[in-house]
């Protein structure tokens, strides 16, 4: 009988340095969906380019050598043969840039960094407020119903919903808020509007004893024990794209466009931009980004608004003819 020895690879000095940078990530609290997106890009992308390179350790990678990882990905075409956007080669370099980064405050010998491709901003796709009424009307109940006016009506990213138990309402008087476990464990609370907290006490009453969780939005279906579960990220993202076709709405709609279109309508209706950025959770540098995605109507009619106001009543500068 013959005993074959299977030898196991030593790691490169490059992909333990990856490594120590993923656990770096990890203990700062990165959320799992950025985890999973830093791991694809460097484990999945990165590093078997450097293999097939012959690359082992970061010193090897100068400018010429980032530069052709980069011109690389923007020659791959994907699935249907098309090449990759530049936003998904973007989303690629990102980490790469933010793994150096931390390698040069680390004291290791960075000599270049990936360079983001340029890219036009785009002009995207928002729902209008007649958009998400077709999205509620075609949800088939009043949980899929309420997770669609979560994310219209108060801006709560994917994860930060799936996360909500019933101990994070917060109640003061009339006003009702929800304590929401943001980026980094970041903490805030959302305000809710009157009509969708009613709604939401009636869904909490409304939860089966028989439940594993206290989590406001669980399956509808019995788990393998016997009770009900928390709905996944991945099974709410599947219930908006599911009511999005049945709504006959042909954008790609998913929940972060729910909230992109939220910060959008309350950009379009004034909202103070630092209150927007508190609710949001997000800085004010990337509220201010959600600009330039409203179109040359929301512009004309700022414009029009700030002209004709009372108090701003605007005169031409020069001479009178």
């Amino acid at each position: 009988m013959t005993v074959r020895v299977l030898k196991t690879r030593t790691p490169s000095s490059l992909t333990l340095l990856a490594d120590d940078y993923l656990s770096h990530c990890r203990a700062r609290g990165l959320s799992p969906r950025s985890e999973r997106q830093y791991t694809y890009s460097i484990h999945s992308v990165f590093l078997p380019w450097c293999e097939r390179e012959g690359i082992t350790d970061l010193s090897q990678l100068d400018r010429r050598a980032v530069d052709r990882f980069t011109s690389e990905l923007l020659a791959r075409t994907t699935k249907a043969g098309q090449p990759l956007s530049k936003h998904t080669v973007a989303t690629y370099i990102r980490p790469l840039r933010l793994l150096f980064g931390w390698a040069s405050r680390e004291g290791e010998p960075v000599l270049a960094t990936p360079q983001l491709p340029r890219r036009g901003r785009p002009i995207r796709d928002v729902l209008s407020r007649a958009e998400v009424d077709r999205l509620e009307q075609a949800a088939a109940t009043e949980r899929d119903k309420v997770i669609i006016r979560f994310f219209a009506d108060c801006g709560l990213r994917l994860d930060e919903l799936t996360r909500l138990t019933a101990g994070d309402l917060i109640r003061g008087g009339r006003q009702v808020h929800v304590r929401v476990h943001g980026k980094r464990d970041r903490i805030r609370d959302v305000p809710v509007p009157p009509t969708l907290a009613r709604r939401l006490d009636g869904l909490i009453a409304d939860r089966p004893d028989e439940r594993s969780s206290d989590a406001i939005f669980l399956t509808s279906r019995r788990g393998p024990l016997g009770d009900y579960d928390a709905l996944t990220s991945g099974g709410i993202y599947q219930i908006v794209k599911d009511i999005a076709a049945k709504a006959g709405i042909p954008k790609r709609v998913h929940p972060h466009l729910l909230r992109h279109s939220w910060i959008t309508e309350m950009l379009r209706r004034d909202m103070n931009s630092v209150q927007l950025s508190f609710i949001a959770g997000a800085s004010p540098e990337v509220i201010a980004s959600c600009y330039a995605h409203l179109n040359k109507d929301d512009s004309y009619n700022a414009m029009v608004r700030a002209l004709t106001s009372p108090s701003r009543r605007w005169a031409p500068s020069g001479p009178m003819p």
